[in-house]
């Protein structure tokens, strides 16, 4: 009987492995105006891939870009801090955890415009696009190239 008790406790702490994983991502920082629908997409696509995300709502999100040491020209309509990092514009998630995982000496990353395809531009196309790794002198290298 005591067997079966610790054996059913065990496979029910290993159901809730996962969650407690995806519980260990840290919590990102996201400003963004009050009425842009593609920046809570891609809000919930974070929320969707295990990150804990403190919305808030700003006058002039760009002035945050400018703060994180992103270039305007690589600008979106909002930019994330995660760990000591700017993520600009609808990076997605896989590659934002990838670049938590690297630790490159970089800004962040970033996805210039709003392409069609992108997490939280979902839509009835799927644009080429490419999510930049910002150095630390402002330029870029591809980080990820999607079709």
């Amino acid at each position: 009987m005591i067997k079966h008790f610790l054996l059913r406790g065990a496979f029910a702490a290993m159901l809730g492995l996962p969650a407690f994983a995806m519980a260990a991502l840290p919590v990102i920082e996201v400003y963004k105006s009050a009425s842009c629908g593609c920046c809570a997409d891609w809000i919930k696509h974070l929320e969707a891939n295990g990150f804990t995300v403190r919305a808030k709502n700003v006058e002039m999100p760009a002035q945050y870009r400018k703060l994180a040491g992103i270039p305007d020209a690589l600008g979106s309509c909002h930019t994330g801090l995660v760990n000591g990092y700017a993520i600009e514009g609808h990076v997605p998630a896989s590659e934002i955890k990838q670049l938590l995982r690297d630790k490159p000496k970089a800004k962040g990353l970033a996805v210039p415009a709003m392409p069609m395809g992108s997490p939280g531009m979902e839509g009835p196309r799927k644009d080429a696009y490419d999510v930049l790794l910002v150095k630390n002198n402002g330029s870029t290298e591809v980080y990820k190239h999607y079709k």
